[in-house]
């Protein structure tokens, strides 16, 4: 059965054959909806609660 994907940054579905795989040297994967979302994790290091677009960020103010 194919499974949706969350992306890891901000938490949105992805689609099938959508997306950016990203696997580490450890063997960990992670899922990216788009460049913005893997620029502001891997390159810039943003911590995704504290960005207003993302679901982590929302989910913290309830």
């Amino acid at each position: 059965m194919f499974a949706k994907k969350k992306c890891n940054f901000c938490g949105k579905d992805i689609s099938l054959g959508y997306g950016i795989m990203f696997v580490k040297n450890d063997g960990s994967i992670y899922w990216y909806c788009s460049s913005k979302c893997r620029k502001n994790a891997l390159e810039l290091k943003r911590d995704p609660r504290k960005l207003k677009w993302t679901t982590f960020y929302k989910k913290g103010k309830v």
